[in-house]
């Protein structure tokens, strides 16, 4: 946790800056990062909306490597995030590597890591987070930690980048942006929008085999107060009691040893 603030502005929470607006307007060199500042980040963001595939992946690696880090919002998470948000529609990263290149290997495209990223970050801001955090740090939890204040009030904003995809073309790209659509919805004038989730939610549980996306769909219709015991297959039901026996396990470690810490329901 740092404890200086964003440098980020005032930015209105609905407001969504061009991406260029914040590549010229953000200090990167004052942020802080995991391993010193952002100084190198308007590069590597720029990069990511070249023309070129082979460039564009390399650098969304870039960029977001200088981000990410044991789960934590930095001072330069804030307008990378924004960036990355306002970058979602732009034609270099919404179509730009889709189709398969001769004698290149697949590349997942930046569109699908994006939203992944998104989805990551906003689930280490998401209310368990805040709540572990205040058992742990007390009430003034958020008031220290102004990075994920920030993070936090700015998910309007990153969700009106991810709404129009819930209905791309590609399924990936709309099961990437219902996944990352689910933390930020958490915000109190984006709950309106549950509603219209748990219709993708319950396309996803029909059509996606993938683990990690049914965990988190599962998790959230539960939240939202809905039974899910129709739409579980039996991978789901195999998962959770696994992930069940786990948290007992551990559970059981941590009394005999009266150990005292962050805790997390796996998958890990």
């Amino acid at each position: 946790m740092t404890n200086s603030h964003s440098r980020i502005g005032n930015l209105r929470p609905h407001e969504l800056p061009h991406y260029q607006a914040l590549l010229d307007g953000t200090d990167w060199a004052s942020l802080a990062t995991p391993c010193g500042t952002g100084e190198s980040l308007p590069t590597a963001l720029a990069r990511m909306l070249s023309p070129d595939p082979v460039v564009r992946s390399a650098a969304t690696d870039d960029a977001l490597r200088e981000v990410t880090h044991q789960n934590t919002i930095y001072e330069a998470t804030v307008p990378v995030t924004l960036y990355v948000a306002a970058i979602l529609h732009h034609p270099a990263v919404e179509a730009g590597d889709f189709g398969h290149v001769a004698d290149m290997p697949p590349r997942r495209p930046t569109l699908v890591r994006l939203l992944e990223w998104l989805s990551v970050t906003a689930y280490d801001a998401d209310d368990e987070c805040v709540a572990i955090g205040e058992r742990h740090f007390g009430k003034e939890f958020l008031d220290e930690y102004g990075e994920m204040r920030a993070f936090r009030d700015l998910r309007p904003a990153i969700f009106s980048a991810v709404h129009p995809l819930l209905g791309h073309d590609n399924a990936e790209v709309r099961d990437a942006a219902f996944v990352a659509a689910i933390p930020l919805a958490e915000h109190p004038v984006l709950t309106v929008h549950r509603a219209e989730l748990v219709d993708h939610a319950r396309r996803l549980l029909a059509t996606s085999t993938n683990r990690y996306n049914r965990d988190r769909v599962l998790d959230a219709l539960k939240a939202w107060g809905h039974d899910t015991s129709d739409l579980e297959n039996p991978d789901d039901i195999a998962a959770r009691e696994r992930y069940a026996r786990l948290k007992a396990e551990r559970d059981s470690g941590w009394g005999a040893d009266g150990a005292d810490g962050y805790s997390e329901d796996p998958p890990f």
